[in-house]
C-alpha cells in the first residue's frame, strides 16, 4: 500500500509539471517521467488505476518523442500505453476517456505522412490520385482509421448526459472524418463531419458559456472549413446521396450546386436530385462564384512539357460556368495567341476548382494535337 501511495504521489508530481503548475527543466522532467513509468509497471499488473496511469504516462512519453521528431519511438510508446489503457478502460469512465484519447493520438501519428503541413489531406483522391500514398503509408492510414473508429465506439459507450463525454464523442467523429479524408473517402468523411457538427451544436445549446461550449465553437469553425474543402472532391452522385441521407447541411447547398454545375450537370437535374426548385438553383449559380484555376502546357521538340506563362497559367472567379466552359474559352484564346505552337503542335489544357493540384483532381482536361493520345504532363 505504501509503495502504491508513493507511486501515485510521483504521478501527481508529474501531472503538475505536465500542466505547468510546477516547473522543471527538460532533463529533470524527462528523468521524472522515466522514473514514474518504471515505478508504475509493477503495480499496473494488478491495479486498474496504476494500469490506466501507466497507459496515460506512456502516452505522455509518446507525445514528447513525436514532438522531438521520433515518430517510430512515439508509436512504440503509445502502442505499449494502449495495451495497459485497454486493460483499465472498463474499470472507470475516466480510464476509458484516457484510453480513447490515446487511440486518437495513435491514429494521428500513424496517419501523419498522409497530411500536408496544414494538416490537410495530401492525397484527397486516395488511390485514384496520380501521386497517391505508397502501400506502407496507406496501410498505416487504414490502421489509423480503425483505431479512430474504435475511439468513437469507446466514447459512444460512455454516459452521454455528461457534456465531457458528448464533447469527446463529437471530437472523435471529427478525427475519424480526417482519417477517412486522408484515405480518399471524401463522401464518408463529409458524413462523419456533419454528424460531429450536429453533436457540437447540441453541446453549444445545452451548455452555453461553459468550457465545453467554447471548444464547441472552435470545433464548428474547423468543421465548416473542412466540409467546404471536402465537397470539392465529390462527384454529383455522392452529393445527391448525402442530400438524400440528410447529411448535406443547408448552408452548403450553394456550394453543392456549384460543384454539380462545374461537373456539367444541367440545372433541372441539380434541382431534382438535391430537392430544390429550378429557380433556387439558378439564383445560387448567379450569386455563388467558384475559383477556376487553369494551366496550359505545350510539348517541346525535346518531348518535355513546358508550362505557359500568364494568361495561360492563372485563375479567376467565375459564375454559372462549367469547367468545360472555362477550358473552351482558353482553347479559343490560346489558338489565337502568339504562344500557339501551330496545328502540328501538342498541347494540354487543364482546369481545377480553387487550387491547382494533383492531375487526378482536374475538373476538365483536354489534350490537343496530332498525338493527342500521348501522356499528359504531371
Amino acid at each position: 500500500m505504501a509503495q502504491r501511495e508513493a507511486v501515485l504521489r510521483l504521478d501527481e508530481q508529474w501531472a503538475r509539471i505536465r500542466s505547468g503548475a510546477a516547473l522543471a527543466d527538460p532533463v529533470e522532467s524527462e528523468r521524472l517521467l522515466g522514473e514514474l513509468i518504471g515505478a508504475l509497471r509493477e503495480p499496473a499488473r494488478t491495479d486498474a488505476e496504476c494500469a490506466a496511469r501507466l497507459g496515460l504516462r506512456l502516452g505522455d512519453l509518446a507525445a514528447r518523442r513525436f514532438a522531438a521528431g521520433d515518430r517510430a519511438g512515439a508509436l512504440a510508446a503509445i502502442e505499449e500505453g494502449l495495451h495497459h489503457g485497454q486493460q483499465a478502460a472498463g474499470h472507470a469512465p475516466e480510464y476509458a476517456r484516457w484510453y480513447a484519447r490515446g487511440l486518437i493520438n495513435q491514429g494521428v501519428w500513424l496517419a501523419w505522412p498522409l497530411s500536408d503541413a496544414d494538416r490537410l489531406p495530401r492525397h484527397p483522391l486516395g488511390t485514384s490520385s496520380e501521386n497517391g500514398p505508397n502501400a506502407m503509408e496507406r496501410a498505416a492510414g487504414e490502421r489509423a482509421r480503425d483505431l479512430t473508429r474504435a475511439a468513437v465506439e469507446v466514447w459512444a459507450g460512455l454516459d452521454q448526459h455528461d457534456p465531457v463525454n458528448r464533447r469527446g464523442l463529437a471530437q472523435a467523429k471529427v478525427f475519424l472524418g480526417d482519417r477517412l479524408a486522408e484515405l480518399g473517402f471524401a463522401a464518408d468523411a463529409v458524413a462523419w463531419a456533419v454528424d460531429a457538427e450536429a453533436g457540437f451544436r447540441a453541446l453549444l445549446l445545452a451548455a452555453p458559456g461553459t468550457e465545453e461550449a467554447q471548444e464547441a465553437e472552435e470545433a464548428l469553425d474547423h468543421i465548416g472549413r473542412q466540409l467546404e474543402l471536402r465537397l470539392r472532391f465529390l462527384a454529383f452522385d455522392s452529393l445527391a446521396r448525402l442530400r438524400a441521407d440528410g447529411l448535406l447541411p443547408e448552408r452548403l447547398l450553394p456550394q453543392a450546386v456549384v460543384a454539380a454545375r462545374i461537373q456539367g450537370v444541367p440545372g433541372p437535374e441539380i434541382a431534382a436530385r438535391l430537392g430544390l426548385e429550378v429557380e433556387q438553383v439558378s439564383t445560387m449559380l448567379e450569386v455563388t462564384p467558384w475559383r477556376a484555376v487553369w494551366r496550359v502546357d505545350v510539348r517541346g521538340a525535346d518531348g518535355l512539357w513546358n508550362v505557359q506563362g500568364h494568361p495561360w497559367h492563372g485563375g479567376a472567379d467565375v459564375w454559372n460556368r462549367t469547367a468545360e466552359d472555362v477550358a473552351g474559352e482558353l482553347v479559343r484564346g490560346f489558338r489565337e495567341s502568339p504562344d500557339y505552337p501551330g496545328d502540328s503542335g501538342l498541347w494540354c489544357v487543364r482546369v481545377w476548382w480553387h487550387t491547382e493540384g494533383d492531375p487526378a483532381g482536374v475538373r476538365f482536361r483536354l489534350v490537343i494535337g496530332p498525338d493527342a493520345a500521348a501522356p499528359t504532363p504531371s
